[in-house]
């Protein structure tokens, strides 16, 4: 179905929705809100999922022997669509930026989470025809809430922000309240004590605050002096409602004083400016008009618990958005990216397994003298905070929708929800797979927690899509077709009315494919004839390789990688660091540490230890039936083993260690045929693979696959070497270099102290003079697409 055979039969679905809500018998018992009279232009609901894949959800027939509570998602799922087989990419900024380009990652180079040494060049462009701007066109405001990592960061001297913290709006939203960064900072371990060092992972406290006596008898309190950011304290202590008031002082956004007593003002070693996980933010904000400006982590508003924040600032911007004009609200969850850390308990059903189970914040499984012990500890315990944590954005949905007047909670707690009676699209949808130690890999369901996110495996990109609406007929149904994150930019302009391919350059293509008749047609067939998804390696400035430092997670079969920027980042992700600012586990390392994951395999081979590389780039098509997975890796230099002096080794220069795998995928429950290790059809081996021992099917599949796979592969060559071969020179992408480049380049030369930018088409992280002359050197010329 094209998209202007689609735009009449949504307004018919639209208008047959009114009438049912016009005619509904108020009488008939239901206490579910009765909606607006659903002729506007209907409101867009979306709402982003952070590491949460479909092993998750028993909305699927998943969640392992231990599934976690969602009773909201699952009464969203019936009352709309669920969708079993949606892939997004294996990794959050790429996924995220698809929902808003419609195009894959190797068209926009946006190829794998944003961190503070990536150069522009890898961030969402402002000159892309934004799914805000888009909206803009059929009269839509749109506002985006809480995590998206669309950005660059500012960090490292906003070396790849060049637009500061208007940076969303000039992406096209009228409104930001939210993060720039990918995650949660890293629990306080010190509980907020500067006492308990200057590291926030240096302290005791493992959850972020200070637990009972009978958890830690060594640091633990049952009373103490709970200071607010604000001014002001109370006293806390064991009894009534407060059953650790180290955690009950945390969850009012304060910090416990153990043992003492309040004082006219919060003594010096308070320290509010540090973060704590999900407890605190470093909000941005920006509205219609830019403006944009932080609200550190010591401000009273930034500190609570992230789902609730998240949620309230979302209820706050819609209640204040005039009735007669339609709205898109984005609502990205930092929920559950790690760092992993208990939830309030008022968000938590009584009798919810761990629910005031402080156990997971004894220190007494964390000896050094016990490795297996911890090891045991912390694989339950983050199964059971990730649990928790679900559960608590679980309900925090159902409150969102509360509070927009979609649905209503009923005497028994559960969700009144009837989207035909309303006038919005809801669209729930993860950014990929979960992430290694959350990963439920018992039955039903068992999921691999080795190839979770950040990789092309069905565990790392396989992720829940739930769609409620007026305009879905025969709710509570599934959809088995193969769907793509990328389709939502389709969808949001279907629904809007708005032609996707507006404002798209000639030679430029969508990737976003048609989905609306799967929510007006019940029998729709499906459309897509492949699926797809990649991650690669973002652009960084020429040279800076000797400034990357290696973080190896055992969780995730050894994996090595250079992409996290700091030390406290790669610990939260569960990684051993191998760079400066060593601990006592990479005793040996020089003091400067590794540069790259040659040299650290290299030391870990010294000790008996195996090392895989994380890709540099990952990809993966399918038919719904098999599934081609194409990595390639780097080489070291020298061969391993030859070198007896680990920093020897360098990054191959020559060539890529490039393999090919072929599997068949189900989306069947209780039990999905995953793309596990061993289940491949034939060898794994550079392409082509040896077809030989395939059935004809098999065979024709694969050739199918391996064409698509090479014309993705084609794809991203072109753009890779765009600003280098293709087309220097345009840096707005509209495929002519012309004098609207020349004054954009002179704009960002002006900007950031004409740091990294979409006009840096050497590379050298500088928006200068260079830059100007390759624009000047290729003045008028035109350049066609891939």
């Amino acid at each position: 179905m094209t998209q202007r055979q689609a735009r009449p039969l949504l307004s018919a679905t639209l208008a047959a929705a009114a009438l049912l809500a016009a005619c509904s018998d108020s009488g008939s018992g239901s206490s579910a809100p009765d909606g607006p009279v659903a002729s506007a232009k209907p409101n867009i609901l979306f709402i982003v999922l952070d590491d949460l894949g479909v092993d998750q959800m028993t909305a699927y027939g998943y969640g392992g022997a231990a599934p976690a509570r969602t009773p909201n998602m699952t009464a969203i799922a019936r009352a709309g669509v669920l969708f079993r087989n949606a892939w997004a990419m294996p990794d959050c900024t790429p996924t995220r930026a698809t929902f808003f380009t419609g195009r894959y990652p190797s068209q926009t180079n946006v190829l794998n989470a944003l961190v503070a040494t990536d150069l522009a060049n890898s961030a969402p462009s402002p000159y892309e025809m934004t799914l805000p701007k888009l909206l803009k066109t059929e009269g839509y405001t749109s506002a985006l809430i809480g995590k998206m990592h669309l950005t660059g960061s500012d960090l490292n001297g906003a070396f790849n922000l060049p637009h500061g913290y208007d940076s969303m709006w000039k992406l096209g939203w009228d409104h930001f309240d939210g993060f720039l960064d990918g995650a949660p900072y890293n629990i306080d371990t010190r509980a907020g004590l500067a006492t308990q060092g200057a590291d926030v992972d240096s302290g005791p406290y493992k959850c972020g605050f200070v637990p009972t006596r009978r958890i830690d008898a060594v640091n633990g309190a049952d009373a103490g002096a709970c200071y607010f950011a604000g001014g002001g304290c109370t006293q806390l202590a064991v009894g009534g409602d407060v059953v650790t008031p180290g955690r009950t002082c945390m969850e009012r956004g304060g910090i416990l004083d153990p043992g003492q007593s309040c004082q006219a003002s919060a003594p010096a070693y308070i320290d509010f400016e540090a973060q704590n996980g999900y407890y605190t933010g470093r909000w941005v904000k920006s509205s219609a008009n830019g403006g944009g400006y932080v609200v550190p982590a010591s401000d009273p508003s930034s500190r609570g618990y992230r789902s609730i924040l998240e949620t309230d600032r979302a209820l706050a911007w819609a209640g204040q958005q005039p009735a007669d004009r339609p709205w898109m609200l984005t609502v990205g969850y930092s929920a559950i990216h790690t760092p992993l850390q208990v939830p309030p308990v008022a968000l938590i059903a009584q009798d919810t397994p761990g629910r005031d189970d402080n156990l997971v914040c004894s220190p007494l499984a964390d000896s050094e003298r016990t490795p297996g012990l911890t090891q045991a500890t912390d694989l339950i315990d983050g199964h059971l905070i990730t649990n928790l944590m679900i559960e608590a954005v679980d309900r925090k949905i159902g409150d969102l929708l509360v509070g927009l007047g979609l649905a209503r909670y009923k005497d028994d707690g559960t969700l009144d929800y009837h989207p035909e009676r309303t006038n919005t699209l809801v669209v729930i949808m993860g950014d990929n797979g979960t992430y290694v130690n959350s990963v439920k890999f018992t039955a039903p369901g068992r999921f691999d927690p080795t190839r979770a996110k950040a990789s092309p495996y069905q565990t790392g990109v396989w992720v829940p899509l739930l769609v409620a609406g007026p305009m879905v007929a025969s709710p509570g149904r599934e959809v088995p077709h193969m769907v793509g994150s990328v389709d939502l930019y389709r969808l949001f302009a279907e629904i809007a009315g708005a032609d996707a391919d507006t404002g798209i350059p000639a030679g430029q293509t969508l990737d976003a494919q048609p989905m609306l008749a799967y929510l007006t047609q019940a029998d729709q067939a499906g459309i897509r004839s492949t699926n797809f998804t990649e991650m690669g390696t973002n652009f960084r400035a020429a040279g800076s390789s000797e400034n990357e430092s290696p973080c190896v997670i055992p969780a995730a079969n050894n994996v090595c990688t250079t992409l996290f920027p700091q030390k406290g980042v790669c610990l939260a992700q569960g990684g051993i660091w191998y760079g400066d600012n060593l601990s006592p586990e990479t005793s040996g390392v020089p003091a400067e540490g590794y540069h790259n994951c040659c040299q650290a395999q290299a030391y870990r081979a010294g000790r008996n230890e195996s090392t895989t590389f994380l890709p540099v780039t990952t990809k993966a098509v399918t038919d719904g039936t098999f599934k081609l997975v194409r990595q390639t890796r780097n080489q070291c230099d020298p061969a391993m083993g030859t070198a007896s002096d680990p920093g020897a080794y360098r990054y191959s220069t020559t060539g890529f260690d490039i393999r090919d795998e072929l599997y068949r995928i189900d989306t069947a429950v209780p039990s999905p045929a995953l793309d596990r290790d061993g289940s491949e059809l034939t060898a794994i081996t550079a392409p082509p693979l040896d077809t030989a021992t395939l059935d004809p099917g098999q065979q024709q599949a694969y050739e199918r696959l391996k064409s698509e796979m090479e014309r993705h592969d084609s794809v991203a060559d072109y753009h890779w070497n765009y600003d280098s071969t293709n087309c220097p020179g345009d840096g707005n992408h509209d495929g002519v270099v012309d004098r609207q480049d020349l004054d954009n380049w002179r704009e960002l030369s002006q900007l950031n102290g004409a740091q990294s930018s979409w006009y840096d088409f050497n590379h050298d992280g500088r928006t200068d003079a260079t830059d100007q002359m390759i624009i000047q050197n290729n003045m008028g010329r035109t350049c066609h697409g891939a």
